[in-house]
This record gives structure tokens, sequence and C-alpha cells, in this order.
């Protein structure tokens, strides 16, 4: 089960040719309902393949016909960022709902939900779902503070506390401190997980807009450590701007 990391760029190549069997898994043999945790809840524990659209361009992730609602000034940014400014690709942390092209893995107990990702930079989130509130005024983060409920069948995390450092993808979209994030995450069969992420931020975008995206379940494999400064070499090799959708 050995996947060897010889670069960012390379990696991710690697990663989506051989895309579904990517990451030493394999894909379940038969679908069947969704587990459950002994409360009754959806059981959304488990491995997690990414969902490419949230990593190369996010207007991939809309409903069709649907354009991103960018400000000028965004769109302008978006145009002029080069590959090898993104902070992904110098080891910084992805944000929210950034993904990078490695599994992820979901640990839920009944008051913290926590996802670790195995890379770009091997990092985690924490979601409370105790019932505490989002501080008042909280330190700007990459992954910003996360609450989470139940609404039916859904996991519901809200997320304020962002900094504006991270990209939303490699095509460079941006974002301000204003950022305000609503997941839902759904569980429909026992192998794939869905998701919406509402995205309303005034200071970037004309209107809130929803993505959608799907992770399929990884069985028989595990997060494996990947450092990414370690002899990260890449940047200094990229150039131009990544046009993949």
């Amino acid at each position: 089960m050995y996947r060897p990391v010889t670069g960012f760029l390379l990696s991710c190549a690697v990663a989506f040719a051989f895309a579904p069997i990517a990451f030493g898994q394999s894909a379940p043999t038969a679908n069947r309902p969704a587990p459950r945790t002994p409360d009754g809840k959806p059981d959304l524990n488990g491995l997690w393949g990414p969902d490419r659209t949230f990593i190369y361009d996010i207007g991939s992730t809309l409903k069709k016909g649907e354009t991103l609602p960018l400000q000028p000034w965004a769109e302008k940014v978006t145009k002029e960022r080069m590959s090898n400014g993104d902070p992904e690709a110098n080891c910084l942390p992805a944000g929210v709902p950034r993904m990078a092209p490695y599994p992820w893995k979901i640990v839920q107990q009944p008051k913290l939900v926590v996802l670790l990702f195995e890379g770009n930079i091997h990092t985690y989130r924490q979601i409370f779902m105790d019932g505490r509130g989002h501080p008042d005024d909280p330190d700007p983060t990459w992954y910003g503070h996360s609450i989470g409920k139940w609404e039916g069948d859904a996991l519901v995390v809200d997320t304020i506390g962002f900094n504006d450092k991270f990209w939303f993808d490699f095509a460079g979209h941006p974002h301000t401190q204003k950022l305000h994030i609503t997941e839902r995450y759904r569980r429909p069969d026992y192998s794939h997980l869905d998701f919406e992420v509402g995205i309303d931020d005034p200071g970037a975008y004309t209107k809130p807009f929803t993505m959608y995206g799907h992770s399929p379940l990884l069985e028989d494999s595990e997060i494996m450590e990947y450092i990414c400064n370690e002899n990260n070499q890449d940047v200094g090799h990229i150039v131009g701007k990544d046009s993949r959708k």
C-alpha cells in the first residue's frame, strides 16, 4: 500500500490518472444502507476520497448554468494569480472548502467531529457539536471556527473566523475575512458522502452561492504521513497558471 510522493504536481497527476482506484483503496464490493451510530445519527466515520471539482476550479461545483458571482476586483485577482504563488503549493493549509488530491478522514463523536487531512498539508479541522456558539471575536485562521448540529440526517457545519490567505482552488479564486461557510454532509448509502457548501462572502462575491460535491468511501486503506515541506522542490518549477477544471 505504498503511495510514493515525489512532488505536489506529480502526485496530483498520478492521483487522478489512476482514479477511481487511486490511493491504494479497494472500492466497496456492494453498496448497502448507510450505517448509524448507537444514538441513531448517520455514521459519517470513514476514509473518503476527494472531489476533483473542489481542487481545480470551484466554478465546476455549481449547478449547470450557474457562474461564480465574482466582484470585479476578485475576478481581476483570479486572472492575475499564477500557480507558483498558491499557498497550498507552498505547503500551507488548503483552507475551506478546498480539497487536496489525497484521502481525508472523518472521526465522529457525539460532541466533536474531526476531519483529518493527509495532504497537501498534514492537518485537521475540529467541528464542535456540544452546543457552543462562535466566539465573539475569533482569531482569523486557515480553517476558521466550526460548530455543528444535526438537522435530520444532515450534519450542518457553520464556520466563521477565516483569514484571507488561502485560495479556494488552483484557479486562484479569492475570499475575504467576511467569509461565512455553511456545509451540509449526508451519507445517502454506505459507499458515498454528499455535501453542499454555502459560500457567503460579501467582500469578494456579489451574492451567496452553493457548491455541490461527492466523496467515495475508500476501504482497505489508511491516511499516510505526508510532510509537504520535506524536500519540496515543486514551486521553483511551476510556470504559468493551472487551467484545469
